[in-house]
């Protein structure tokens, strides 16, 4: 059966098209068939060449209808819908379609209010910290804001996604030949760890040329949430 993840989410600029990205990036490099679908009518489609996934354009509610309707009856594929920000009756809307929910935040009080509020309002959706501090004191004060404001729905807090400027490639019109070995390695972990909420298994089969760069994109980054809270979501 196919999947649907809608990433959305009442704040905007916490990096929702950016992750769309990746994790579709991601669940290239795993094997797996994906579709990163835009609905963000202020932004324009991108190019699938040199991606790990297809790309759709579903701006308008009848384009939506299509792809969504076209990708249930697709086995095994993954539609990944990048809602855009500050559209909340969008999010309802999406987040009905939606097999699971995934609201990004960066570490600021306004987002981790706001997030706090969709995480009670959608509740099959997980919470995914975003362009994470990498600095030791910056990421040890932000988790420890997470700790204390969200500390009620630690079993829906995904492992952060640490704040990567090479990510922004995969948001050209046509991506590089070759991307970095980092974007690889965080586009990766981000699957991983969705397909584990979503129960999909790593076993797809894989052409020589994703085994290839999956190859090079090795071990996943550490998690840096607080001790005691869930490594991985789950249902």
């Amino acid at each position: 059966m196919s999947r649907i993840i809608c990433i959305i989410g009442n704040k905007g600029g916490t990096g929702k098209t950016t992750l769309s990205h990746m994790l579709c990036q991601g669940l290239g490099l795993l094997g797996q068939r994906s579709a990163c679908v835009l609905t963000d009518t202020s932004r324009e489609p991108l190019s699938p060449d040199g991606r790990r996934y297809v790309t759709a354009d579903a701006r308008t509610p009848e384009a939506l209808h299509k792809v969504v309707g076209k990708l249930r009856t697709m086995n095994g594929w993954i539609g990944v819908i990048d809602g855009g920000g500050n559209r909340a009756d969008v999010d309802r809307m999406l987040g009905g379609l939606a097999d699971i929910v995934i609201l990004p935040f960066r570490d600021s009080h306004e987002d981790l209010r706001t997030v706090l509020a969709d995480l009670e309002a959608f509740p099959h959706a997980y919470a995914l910290p975003s362009q994470w501090p990498t600095n030791a004191w910056a990421r040890d004060a932000a988790d420890r804001s997470v700790a204390q404001m969200l500390g009620a729905h630690r079993n829906r807090l995904l492992h952060p996604v640490a704040s990567l400027s090479a990510s922004k490639l995969l948001l050209q019109k046509s991506i590089p030949d070759g991307l970095p070995s980092n974007v690889g390695n965080a586009c990766r972990a981000l699957a991983r760890q969705v397909m584990e909420v979503v129960e999909i298994g790593d076993g797809a089969p894989h052409d020589p040329q994703t085994d290839e760069q999956a190859e090079r994109a090795t071990t996943p980054p550490p998690s840096v949430l607080p001790e005691g809270y869930a490594s991985t979501a789950h249902h």
